[in-house]
């Protein structure tokens, strides 16, 4: 624990391991638990086949979905629609290949042009508004989804951070804020 300037007690978190696209981590685990994921992870790195099943879903609990494949890619994200969509901070989205997809519930979407041109569509549940994924229409080959929907966000760990041009000066002070574990008492 490491007090902040307002004399909060803030913790900390590990970083974890960085070695792997796929980041796992100890949390809620038993440490054979970790090893035969990490194990996973690595296997998956090197081409080999692996069973997994990746779920998540909205906050009032209308759409549950499902992926049975590793995310290729998680990046954070700072252009202008993101903020809109995280509150003026960054969005942490994580690529899948849609192919791997299970949905319960029907989301609502919004679509739009992104700044390349290209129509993308925004999906998000209808009854609490939480956002969850957006891809380039029926047929698309990946889907991005908000890593916020995923039932265990600490599997997967942003590799890059894009779209800086749009990104608030302040972004750059974040790290440096005090933590703090849950709302502070004052």
């Amino acid at each position: 624990m490491k007090p902040d300037p307002n004399g909060l007690e803030c913790a900390f978190p590990p970083l974890g391991d960085q070695g792997y696209a796929f980041h796992f981590t100890k949390k809620s685990a038993s440490a054979s638990h970790y090893a035969r994921r990490k194990r996973s992870a690595i296997r998956a790195k090197r081409g080999r086949s692996v069973t997994v099943t990746i779920t998540g879903g909205c906050l009032c609990g209308a759409i549950r979905f499902e992926f049975d494949r590793l995310p290729i890619l998680t990046r954070a994200c700072w252009c202008r629609v993101c903020q809109y969509l995280s509150s003026g901070n960054a969005s942490i989205n994580t690529i899948f290949e849609t192919a791997g997809l299970r949905l319960a519930g029907t989301p609502g979407d919004y679509s739009s042009k992104s700044d390349s041109g290209t129509v993308i569509r925004r999906r998000f549940c209808m009854t609490c508004g939480t956002p969850l994924f957006c891809d380039e229409g029926d047929g698309a080959e990946l889907m991005v989804v908000r890593v916020g929907a995923l039932d265990d966000r600490a599997i997967v760990r942003p590799s890059s951070v894009i779209w800086t041009a749009s990104a608030p000066s302040w972004r750059h002070g974040l790290a440096e804020l005090p933590e703090c574990e849950r709302q502070p008492i004052r």
